[in-house]
């Protein structure tokens, strides 16, 4: 039997990205083989047709499975809803906007044969010069303060082990931080360079106030928590 290898992606208001994506991911999986193939699609309470266009979807493929949501509860709520909800040994993730590209999966799946976690750096970015300047900031203060060496925290493709999630909490904000909680679990991180494109349909969720200023305050919640996490491990010998 092939492993299991969750896809989880995060849709609010992206209905027209929802078919093309998975089409993208399927299109992946069926050229490398040797892998089972979930997608557990998160519609974090989106008021378009998001919804709608995930259940077709699932009616017409197996392999997706949806979430709904009750309410927007953030991309941080609905990613660890998605990863909770995972059946896969493998958990990949990718933000719902078409800008990542799952071809880059085959390279993350056998980075994942030797690491507990992948994150992405997007080496092209197709984005504003606000997106690309304030990231650029966001990601230097974070490294004066976590010295966690991750270039790009907030890019949305990423690569786990089925024993990453357990380390991770809720809060707004969290996504930015998951190789934060890796590392302090003890557990193996690498980089790797991944594609990206600019935005064709539906509009960015985050501006100036959400993606910079909150990120930066979050910093100071998470290195308090980065000091105070106690990992475990149970004894399954006994």
């Amino acid at each position: 039997m092939f492993p299991l290898v969750s896809v989880v992606v995060p849709f609010y208001n992206e209905e027209q990205n929802v078919a093309p994506l998975f089409e993208r991911v399927a299109a992946v999986f069926a050229g490398i083989g040797g892998y089972a193939l979930e997608c557990v699609f998160v519609n974090d309470g989106s008021t378009d047709g998001t919804a709608r266009e995930l259940e077709s979807l699932a009616q017409r493929d197996r392999r997706v499975r949806p979430i709904h949501l009750v309410r927007n509860s953030g991309q941080s709520a609905a990613l660890i809803a998605g990863m909770r909800a995972a059946k896969g040994e493998f958990i990949l993730t990718l933000d719902g906007d078409l800008q990542n590209d799952p071809c880059d999966f085959p390279r993350f799946l056998e980075l994942l044969q030797s690491h507990d976690c992948v994150c992405g750096v997007r080496a092209k970015r197709r984005d504003s010069w606000m997106r690309r300047v304030s990231s650029r900031v966001a990601n230097r203060v974070r490294n004066a303060i976590l010295h966690d060496g991750i270039q790009d925290s907030g890019c949305g493709a990423k690569g786990f082990r089925r024993e990453c999630v357990q380390h991770f909490i809720p809060f707004n904000g969290q996504h930015r931080f998951f190789a934060v909680m890796v590392r302090a679990a003890g557990l193996s991180i690498v980089e790797c360079p991944v594609s990206h494109h600019a935005r064709q349909f539906g509009v960015s969720k985050y501006g100036l106030h959400n993606r910079l200023w909150r990120g930066i305050y979050d910093l100071f919640g998470v290195a308090w928590l980065r000091r105070r996490y106690v990992p475990y491990a149970v004894d399954k010998g006994r």
